[in-house]
Formats: C-alpha cells, structure tokens, sequence
C-alpha cells in the first residue's frame, strides 16, 4: 500500500463521535455540488482518513479503539445526514474489517489494521452480473503454490474501490466437509498488478461512492490474505447484523438530513398556502401537521437503530443462535423503518417546501435519488419476511450478509 497518510489515533467511543460531530459540517459544505457535477469526495475522504474515523473498530490488542456497534453506527447515521455517498463508502469498510476481526490469519490482521491505523480505507468487490443473483460468484481462486493463489474475476457496485487502499474480494473456494464452494474474502492491495479500478458507475443516486467495476487478471496474492468469510455464517456471528446496521444507519441519517432540509427552506424560503390563513409558511397548520407526521416517522427509526445496535452488541459479546438471530430481527425491523422513513421524507421535502424547491440547481432532489438507490441495496420485503416468520412459528431468519 502506497498511498498513506498520517491519521489521528482515536482512543474511545467518546472520542470517535466527537470527531464524528466535527467532521459533519465540512461533509456538508459542497455535498449539494458533490452531487450535482459528480465531483468525487478525494479531499473529504482524506479528511476522514485523517481523523482517524477508519481505524475505531480494529481491536483494542492490535493498538485500536474497538468502539461498540453503536458508536459505529452512530457515526454512519452522522455522515448520513449530510451525504449519504461518503457514507455510504464507509460500510464496507467496517463490515469486512469485522469479519478479518474474527476470521483472518494473524499475519494479515497485523497488515491491515496497522495500515487502517495509519489511514487505509477498505474498499469492496463483491458483486457480479453473470450469476443467478448476487451470490452466484464467478471469480476464480487458483492455487499456484503451498502458500499463494492467483485471483481472476470482474466485480461490480464496487463501493468505495476507486478511493481504497486494500480491497475485500469475494470468491468461493472448496472446503472440506462441505458439499458446496464456500464464500471466502480475499484482502488485496489496491495497487497490485492486474487489479484495475474503473469509474463506470452511472447510477442516478449515490454518484459519488466510487461504485465502479474491479477487473482482476490473473491477481497473485498471499494464502494468508484469504479469509474464510463463510465461517462468519456457519456458525453464531452477527456479521450480518453488523453490516446491515450500517445500511440502516445511512438510511436513517438522510432521513434526519432531508427532514432538517425541508424545515429550513420552510422557515426560509416558503411561502405560505392562500387558504392557509398564516402570514408564513412555517405557520400554516397543514405544514406542521405533516412535519409532525415526518418527525414521528424519523424517530421512530432512529429508536430502531438504537435498539438495534444495542442487540448487535449484546450478540458480538455473547455470540448465540439466540442473541445473533434476535439482532438480525432487531436490525431487520430498523433498516426496514429506516428505508421507508429516508424515501418517504425525501419525497415529502417537496411537499412542504412547495414548487421553490424543486428549482434543479437547489439540488434537493439529491435525497430522494440517495434514498431511493440505496434503499435497493436490501429489499425490504424480506426483512419483513423474517420479522413475520419469527412473529408467527419463532422461526429464526438464516445466518448470510443480507439478515
């Protein structure tokens, strides 16, 4: 890894969400001209870099601050609020740095936490287009020695892999006692010879999370920087849980960013109804009632997440079928309000603020493509699902990255 630079060591959950606080208002400052002219996030990203934000999850004995899932997602619902991209960009960061936590060798975990340390960003190439869905992986692993294997493969949405410095590489391999090729990560250097990043990402929302497509030729890497990710799922871990709580922290935070929005350009901007009878917009009685409406909404979500990951702490220190299947449920249920609660107030923003606010150079329709791209990521309707089977038989849901 080359590209380095020199990070704040934060020393504890406090710590972190002070940063966090600091940071927001600088992420907000161009996030509407980010967006706009798709202008990457290279000089915020350094700034988080820089902070020291990558580094709260590696653990404590590997010289970090090992900070909860909570203040994890609570600095993602921070980030949310103001762009959702760069935070976005942020989740697979710590959701793989998790499963290197409990599956890596040695040698690789005192890599890469020593370089997220000192600023590395881990970014991810896990998706394919050829496959019967998502999981259906192409990629090869090959075997060239005792002790190395060569990577060939095309990966897509590859959040955050135009700005990382190591990449997560997903591809089955054979294991022994199991009938099917298991899902293993593969931890490789973003400069290595045959890994080529292309910035092809051309979605109407999140336009600035690097999403593009990772082209692997022929990729030589270390044996010992292949993790067997399948073991997070084969037996009582919340890595699923972990990583949803970060998509349902994002979603959540523009909630509050674009309810936050909408309040301020009604406060400054609108006017009010004919009918209404107020001498201001912020005055008339139908705003307020659906500004109340949207408020209930949005804390009901951020009570989900809060509940959630308290049940994603509680199953990382007490890993049980029973605690891991009761934060995939409680994680379920806040990324499922907090989907619902990030379109419908992205949405709304134009409601309340009326026909000002839809002038395109504003760009407040930004909200809405965020929510509306993101809130793909993880169909709602199978979080529902499960949350309905366990009501019904107490059915747990499944252990796999989705739940």
């Amino acid at each position: 890894m080359t590209d380095t630079v020199t990070a704040r060591l934060i020393t504890d959950d406090s710590d972190a969400l002070r940063t966090a606080h600091a940071l927001v208002p600088r992420l907000a400052a161009e996030a509407d001209q980010r967006d706009a002219e798709r202008r990457l996030p290279w000089p915020e990203l350094a700034e988080i870099r820089a902070s020291g934000l990558l580094g709260i999850t590696v653990p404590a004995s590997r010289g970090g601050a090992e900070v909860a899932a909570a203040t994890v997602a609570e600095v993602m619902r921070l980030v949310g609020t103001v762009d959702l991209s760069v935070a976005q960009i942020l989740q697979p960061h710590f959701a793989f740095l998790y499963s290197l936590r409990r599956n890596g060798s040695p040698t690789l975990q005192e890599k890469v936490f020593t370089d997220v340390l000192n600023g590395a960003l881990v970014g991810n190439a896990q998706a394919e287009r050829t496959g019967k869905h998502s999981h259906d992986q192409r990629t090869t692993l090959e075997r060239t020695g005792a002790d190395r294997y060569r990577i060939t493969g095309v990966k897509y949405y590859a959040t955050g892999s135009l700005f990382a410095q190591w990449l997560a590489v997903t591809a089955l391999l054979p294991v022994s006692g199991h009938a099917d090729p298991q899902p293993h990560a593969v931890f490789v250097p973003a400069d290595t010879p045959g890994v080529e990043v292309v910035d092809d990402w051309d979605g109407m929302g999140q336009r600035t999370t690097g999403s593009g497509t990772v082209r692997l030729t022929g990729v030589d890497v270390s044996a010992a920087w292949v993790v067997p990710h399948y073991r997070s799922f084969t037996h009582p871990f919340p890595y699923g849980p972990f990583a949803q709580l970060g998509h349902a922290a994002i979603d959540i935070g523009l909630a509050r960013g674009a309810l936050e929005r909408a309040a301020e350009f009604v406060r400054t901007r609108s006017r009010p109804y004919v009918e209404s009878g107020s001498d201001t917009a912020t005055g008339d009685p139908l705003v307020v009632q659906q500004f109340g409406e949207l408020e209930l909404q949005v804390r009901a979500a951020e009570a989900l997440l809060e509940r959630a990951a308290a049940a994603v702490d509680v199953a990382d220190a007490h890993p049980t079928a029973a605690t891991v299947a009761e934060a995939s449920l409680a994680v379920a249920a806040a990324k499922a309000a907090g989907g619902r609660a990030a379109v419908t107030v992205a949405n709304a923003l134009f409601e309340v603020a009326g026909t000002r606010s839809a002038a395109d150079p504003l760009n407040l329709h930004r909200y809405w493509r965020d929510a509306r791209t993101h809130t793909l990521h993880d169909p709602i309707r199978w979080k529902i699902q499960h949350l309905g089977r366990f009501a019904l038989t107490g059915q747990r849901p499944p252990r796999h990255g989705q739940i």
